[in-house]
C-alpha cells in the first residue's frame, strides 16, 4: 500500500488529492479521470469563462431567451432551489452580481445607493426554469454556480477516483474536501480546521472517515475599516456582509451538502446560526466573534 501525492490548480485555488493505492499505475488512471472531471465542471461552470453555460445564461438575461440545460444543471437547480427555500431565501445563486458594489481590495465601503442599485437583481424567486431551461428575466441578472460547485465537484471527483479502483482517497479542493473512504491505518483522514484569525494556525483537527466536509469563513476576502471587519459573504436580502459567526464547518454524506449548510450558518445572526446547525443533525463546529467554539464536531472527533 502506497500513499500519493497529487496536487494541481482548479477553480481559482489549490487542489490535491491523497490516496492509498496497491497499483500506482491504476492511481495514474484515476487522477487523471478525477481531474479531467474537475476541469469539466469549472469549464462548464465557471462565470469567468465566455463560453461556460453560466455565461449563456447571464449573457441572455433580460432577453426572453430560455438557455437549454441538461440534466446535471437540472439537479443543481433542484438543490439550489430547495436550500434557497429552506433559508428562507438566504442561499441565493443571483446574488453574486452584489460584487460590482463591493470591492474588498479598495478599503473603500460602497454607498447605500450603489448596493440600492443592485439588490432589485437578486432574487432566485424571479429565475423561471425547469428540467429543459433556465431564464432570467432582468438584464444585467446573473447566475453564479459558485456557491455550490466547488463542493459538488469535490463529490464527484471523490467519485471519479472510486469509479477507477481507488478506494481511499481524499479530495481537497481549496479546502472543500471529500472523503472516498479511510486510511488503512486510522479512523479516517486527520484534517486541521483554520483558525480564522490566524491564517497559518488550526483552530481544531478533525477526522474525516467518508463523506464531505466543507468550511466558510469570513477570513478568505475582507477588509476591516474603522475596527469593523466586512467579509465577502453578502446578505443577498441586505446587500451587505455578514456579521454573525465568523467561521463554521459542516460534515455531511456530501460536500456539496456541508458547503450549503455552513454558507447558510454564516449567513444568518450568530444565535440563528447556531440553532441552524443545531437543527441539521450534522457535525458542525463554530466560531463566534469572540473566537469561541461550539458544536458537536469534535466530540469522538479530534486527534
Amino acid at each position: 500500500m502506497q500513499r500519493l501525492d497529487h496536487s494541481f490548480k482548479a477553480m481559482g485555488g489549490p487542489a490535491r488529492f491523497r490516496m492509498e493505492v496497491d497499483d500506482v499505475g491504476l492511481a495514474d488512471a484515476a487522477v487523471t479521470a478525477a481531474v479531467a472531471e474537475v476541469e469539466r465542471l469549472e469549464r462548464k461552470y465557471s462565470r469567468y469563462l465566455d463560453d461556460s453555460l453560466t455565461n449563456r445564461i447571464n449573457l441572455a438575461a433580460g432577453t426572453g431567451e430560455v438557455v437549454p440545460v441538461d440534466a446535471e444543471t437540472a439537479g443543481l437547480l433542484h438543490y439550489a432551489t430547495t436550500v434557497w427555500r429552506e433559508s428562507g431565501g438566504l442561499f441565493d445563486l443571483t446574488s453574486g452580481v452584489l460584487r460590482r458594489a463591493w470591492d474588498f481590495r479598495s478599503g473603500r465601503l460602497p454607498e447605500q445607493s450603489e448596493i440600492d442599485a443592485i439588490l432589485p437583481l437578486v432574487g432566485w424567486d424571479k429565475v423561471t426554469w425547469d428540467e429543459q431551461g433556465v431564464s432570467l428575466p432582468l438584464k444585467d441578472m446573473e447566475l453564479d454556480f459558485g456557491g455550490c460547485v466547488k463542493e459538488y465537484a469535490a463529490d464527484s471527483a471523490a467519485a471519479q477516483l472510486q469509479r477507477h479502483g481507488v478506494q481511499c482517497a481524499l479530495v481537497d479542493l481549496a479546502g472543500d474536501m471529500a472523503a472516498a473512504g479511510a486510511p488503512r491505518h486510522g479512523p479516517g483522514w486527520p484534517i486541521g480546521i483554520r483558525h480564522p484569525r490566524a491564517r497559518d494556525s488550526a483552530a481544531a483537527t478533525v477526522i474525516l472517515p467518508q463523506g464531505g466536509l466543507a468550511s466558510s469563513g469570513d477570513y478568505e476576502r475582507c477588509m476591516e475599516i474603522d475596527g469593523v471587519r466586512y467579509g465577502h459573504i453578502l446578505n443577498p436580502i441586505t446587500g451587505w456582509p455578514v456579521g454573525g459567526l465568523v467561521a463554521v464547518s459542516v460534515l455531511a454524506e456530501q460536500c456539496l451538502v456541508a458547503g450549503s449548510a455552513a454558507t447558510v450558518a454564516m449567513l444568518k445572526p450568530a444565535s440563528q446560526g447556531l440553532e441552524w446547525l443545531d437543527g441539521l443533525g450534522l457535525p458542525w463546529l463554530a466560531i463566534d466573534r469572540d473566537l469561541q467554539c461550539h458544536g458537536n464536531l469534535l466530540e469522538g472527533g479530534s486527534d
